[in-house]
């Protein structure tokens, strides 16, 4: 379980890896009609707790000062209050049906609360094979995976947010013709 409160503590450089598994999911579901993998998704959930150590262990792997790890610090907070954002690496046995980007693709990707609302990303950002930086921090990263960063609304039209702090869970929701595949993070309650 993972919790949605902001953290409680500061981070060192060294917590990135736990820091990153608790907010990683993974699944691969399998057709054993075809006798292959149908989507392979893992996907990062880059809450307030990941992207604290995030910045802490990229501010000391690159040496940045202290005031510009503090401005990016601020501006990854100030995005965490408008945007629930997940980095997404996928793969299966049909390379070209793995692009999020097209509208009439494989798969269509959806958040969804303990409540069954759902909510369509704000925007699909296609990220190639991965940055070397992306290759370290997002293990996932491969030759054979497409990765993407998808972009929430932190807030629905009617002003509720998407993810209560009240909320049991979360699911990104990954659904097409050959099937649907979840992943879901549940919460601490306040």
């Amino acid at each position: 379980m993972v919790s949605l409160r902001p953290p409680p503590k500061s981070f060192t450089p060294d917590d990135y890896p736990d820091v990153y598994e608790r907010w990683t999911r993974t699944s691969h579901p399998f057709d054993f009609g075809e006798l292959r993998v149908v989507l392979h998704a893992t996907a990062t959930f880059e809450s307030r707790e990941f992207r604290w150590a995030y910045v802490v262990r990229y501010a000391d792997d690159f040496e940045l000062p202290t005031d510009a790890r503090n401005a990016m610090l601020t501006a990854s907070m100030a995005d965490a209050d408008e945007h629930h954002r997940f980095f997404v690496t996928i793969g299966g046995g049909r390379p070209r049906e793995m692009d999020l980007t097209d509208a009439e693709g494989a798969w269509r990707v959806l958040l969804l609360d303990d409540r069954g609302r759902m909510v369509r990303p704000l925007e699909i950002q296609p990220l190639g094979g991965g940055t070397p930086s992306e290759k370290v921090y997002f293990p996932s990263v491969s030759p054979f995976r497409r990765a993407f960063r998808l972009v929430f609304p932190a807030l629905r039209e009617d002003g509720e947010p998407t993810i209560s702090p009240e909320a049991a869970f979360a699911v990104l929701r990954f659904t097409g013709p050959e099937g649907q595949l979840d992943l879901k993070w549940e919460f601490t309650r306040p």
